[in-house]
């Protein structure tokens, strides 16, 4: 029986991924790497360390810079982001309000914590039971670590959660830790999420599906 529902946040409860796509590039011009900001669309859900690492191995020809420089360009992302623009998808929290009383919630995220608690006292207090930031776990999606994370702290099994995701890496991160996944194309297309258990439309068709789900 399921127990819990588990949500990314960035492009499922939270329209941001643009602008921590546009902040990222910033913050790697900063550094002389031009990237397109659809490559962080790509890696969303992956941790700080994990996007910095797969950008710099990629542009390596363009980067000279030293250990301590890259180290830098997560705290400089954090200060380009332009947090008080990022909005809730119409309906999410209506939603979640109607499925807390039914089943525990959890939020897993790559984004660092700060932001994460942010959002969570911004637009949803109380309203879910844990959160897991990229900050929680050493390895990011797509390792099934912090969807693991999320399951012990819900005191469930994996048999008895749901995923909801809008990412590739995020996908893959749920399906690893073996969590049936609900795939949601919010910037992407369908087929790119294709491996998810389920792969909807848009935000209107997980509603509907979360309410049927609430009967059983």
């Amino acid at each position: 029986m399921i127990e819990a529902l588990i949500f990314d946040m960035d492009g499922v409860l939270i329209d941001s991924m643009h602008l921590h796509a546009k902040a990222w590039k910033l913050a790697f011009e900063d550094v002389g790497i031009s990237i397109d900001e659809r490559e962080i669309f790509a890696l969303e859900g992956e941790n700080d360390p994990g996007i910095v690492k797969t950008i710099t191995d990629r542009y390596i020809s363009e980067c000279y810079c030293s250990k301590d420089v890259l180290a830098s360009i997560p705290a400089r992302k954090h200060e380009l982001f332009n947090k008080d623009s990022a909005t809730m998808f119409e309906g999410v929290d209506i939603c979640l309000r109607s499925l807390k009383k039914r089943f525990r919630l959890a939020v897993v995220s790559g984004s660092d914590r700060n932001i994460m608690e942010m959002v969570m006292e911004r637009y949803f207090p109380g309203i879910f039971d844990t959160i897991v930031s990229g900050d929680d776990t050493i390895q990011g999606k797509p390792a099934p670590d912090p969807y693991e994370r999320a399951v012990e702290m819900l005191n469930t099994d994996k048999e008895n959660c749901i995923v909801v995701e809008n990412a590739i890496l995020g996908v893959e991160s749920a399906l690893n830790a073996g969590i049936f996944t609900i795939g949601i194309p919010t910037y992407l297309d369908r087929k790119e999420l294709s491996h998810a258990d389920i792969v909807l439309q848009d935000h209107r068709e997980l509603f509907r599906l979360l309410q049927l789900l609430q009967r059983f």
